[in-house]
């Protein structure tokens, strides 16, 4: 049984104002004034981090904003599709909302012909949420927040962003870590990297087909 979730694709919207808009979203969800809903936008270049990211992990040549949700620090910026998840889990019984949108996505871009996997997180190590290629390079960071059973934030897709930036911080608190991006992946392949729509349109079709 798949999971009924309304879409709405918005265009470019600065950070702040998706923060604005995203408040007014869980508080219309959390009174019963609208459906589950997955927002699809982008952002102009900045770099978010959640509150257990270390100040020199930040970089100083970017703009660099606190945000209320999971995870570390990553960079938004155009040629990235951000969704912004906003369900009441509640209604849908138990479920662990990262492993499903880690699936969901997997699922997404397999069906975009990149083989993408999730990982599980050691005891004691940085969260690995998000999806990655089987040679553990990082495609798709997540974060979220649940505040009275509604989620708000979700996940960041690198389909073709300006890949350069992610060497000015370190990237969902991983020293280590390879960024990587749909157009990376798809000049590997020797093929044209899919367009905005057609990821958007996988990436719904995915997580509205799985329950």
């Amino acid at each position: 049984m798949g999971w009924p979730i309304k879409r709405v694709d918005l265009g470019e919207v600065a950070y702040h104002q998706a923060l604005a808009d995203m408040s007014n979203w869980v508080q219309e969800r959390q009174q019963g004034l609208a459906e589950d809903r997955l927002f699809l936008l982008s952002h102009p270049p900045i770099v978010t981090y959640g509150p257990r990211t270390r100040p020199e992990d930040l970089p100083t040549d970017l703009p660099a904003v606190p945000a209320d949700r999971g995870g570390f620090a990553t960079y938004h910026g155009p040629g990235q599709l951000v969704g912004y998840l906003v369900v009441d889990v509640k209604a849908r019984g138990p479920v662990d909302i990262v492993r499903w949108l880690e699936t969901g996505l997997v699922a997404a871009l397999e069906q975009l012909g990149f083989p993408a996997v999730r990982r599980d997180t050691p005891a004691g190590s940085s969260s690995l949420a998000g999806v990655w290629t089987p040679d553990h390079r990082k495609v798709a960071s997540i974060g979220l927040r649940i505040r009275r059973g509604v989620t708000s934030h979700g996940f960041a897709l690198n389909v073709d962003p300006d890949m350069a930036a992610f060497r000015h911080f370190t990237a969902c608190g991983l020293a280590d870590v390879t960024m990587v991006s749909l157009a990376e992946l798809a000049a590997e392949q020797r093929r044209e990297t899919p367009s905005d729509a057609d990821v958007r349109d996988a990436v719904f079709a995915a997580l509205t087909a799985g329950s």
